[in-house]
Parts: structure tokens; sequence; C-alpha cells
């Protein structure tokens, strides 16, 4: 049984916010760090990936859309591409580095002190990119919860940036929100599992960390993609609104 458990979604390949969150005391003493996807898919994926693999056995890592998408650009497959860092990210990485994203699975199931069987994966526990809000139907939550063992008390998911906790059907649900890419507040965002939930928040120099991306990527719009999103630009409400059509309303 796990004691304490870091969860890190969302990372983006922003490696000031992943330094900021394992610099946490919390995070380093935890019994584990789990990540859950779209670890790499931004201006400093091959640095963000290395840092990550230095933990060894001290971090689970799952899988997510941003992650696939990595991998089958690099094998060339073509597919719609919604933003021009995801196709620069794939061209930076080691062969190796293509290697361990396309081997992750797409959840992992671990126990944890005052929560039991816990399942983290990237969107929902059946698919890696489909979308469940806070405020998602409790049918809808039904039908993505359908598959899954009854002992699994706690999903955590994370693929919308958005931090929250809510009660479905009797399961908790936890969205740690995003390390890189934080949508309605700035900051890296990470959850603490054991024996309940926390949402936390580690803060760090925005000016200093966006100066640094924009620095050390080789990106061509990493200043740009560092102002928008590293600071937060976009609130929860307008995220809220974009992806509500995806959870079926």
């Amino acid at each position: 049984m796990l004691e304490r458990v870091a969860v890190l979604s969302d990372i983006h390949g922003v490696l000031p916010a992943l330094e900021a969150v394992l610099a946490e005391p919390d995070v380093v003493a935890a019994d584990l760090v789990v990540l859950t996807g779209d670890i790499a898919a931004g201006p400093q994926p091959v640095e963000v990936l290395d840092l990550l693999a230095s933990l060894g056995d001290r971090a689970v890592w799952v899988g997510g859309n941003a992650d696939r998408e990595l991998v089958w650009l690099r094998a060339g497959r073509e597919f719609p591409v919604l933003d021009e860092v995801t196709p620069w990210a794939a061209s930076q990485l080691r062969d190796d580095q293509v290697a361990r994203l396309a081997a992750l699975p797409l959840s992992v199931t671990l126990p944890v002190a005052g929560l039991g069987e816990v399942l983290f994966c990237h969107a929902t526990p059946r698919d890696d990119e489909e979308v469940v809000l806070v405020d998602s139907r409790l049918d809808r939550w039904a039908e993505v919860f359908a598959t899954l063992p009854t002992e699994v008390g706690t999903v955590v998911c994370g693929h919308t940036h958005l931090p929250f906790v809510r009660l479905a059907h009797r399961r908790l649900v936890v969205n740690p929100g995003s390390v890189g890419m934080p949508y309605g507040g700035a900051g890296a965002h990470w959850a603490l599992l054991g024996p309940g939930v926390q949402l936390r928040r580690s803060r760090f120099d925005l000016d200093a960390a966006c100066a640094r991306v924009a620095a050390e990527s080789g990106y061509p719009g990493a200043a740009a993609w560092a102002d928008e999103y590293v600071r937060s630009r976009h609130d929860d409400a307008e995220a809220l609104t974009v992806f509500g059509p995806r959870d079926g309303r």
C-alpha cells in the first residue's frame, strides 16, 4: 500500500514548471510520482523526458493523446494536428524517447492508503482523449465508468487542464490540473494522494520561466507559446466553453 503519491499531468514539455513541482518537499517524499499523460508535447520535450527518466522506478508513466500523437508523427502517420508545437516536438525526440512513449499504458491501477484501488489515466479509463468535466452529467460518468472493476474507488484523470475533485456514482474523481499549460490560474498544478486528496499548485517566477523557455527551446514560437500557456492566459470558463461540446452538451 502506497502512503503518498504525487500526480503530475499535462506537463507539455515545460521544464521550469516541472522542476518547480519536483522540488516540492511532498513530491520529494512521495512513494511514487505518477505521470498521467501529455508529457512532452511542448517547447522542451527532450529535457522534460530526460528529467523524468532520472526519477527511475519512482515514476510511473501513463500515456496521453499528445504522447501518442508524437509517436504517430515520428512514424509518418497522417492525421489532423491542431497545433504547431507538437510536430516540432516530435522531430526533436531521440529514438529511445519515442520508444518509451510508444510503450506507455492507457491506465495503471495502484493501491493508495485511504483511497484503496486508484486508477490513473489521461482522459478517461477507456480513451485517451475523451472529455469529462467537473460538471459532467451523472449518466455521462456512468457511461465512462461502465467497464471499471468494482474495487476501483478512485479515478485520477487529466487531459482538460482543469483541476477538480468530485464524487460520481460513489467513485471519487480527481483531476490534478496541468503542470505546464494550466487553465484558470498560473502555476504548476498537481495533486497529492493519500490518505485523502489535495489539489496543489507550485508557484514559480513566471518571467524567469518564460525567458528560459524562449532562450533554451529551439521551437521558433517558444516565446509566444510560453507567454500564452505558462502564464495561463486562458481561464477555466473559456476552457469549459470549448470542452463542453466534446462532453456531449
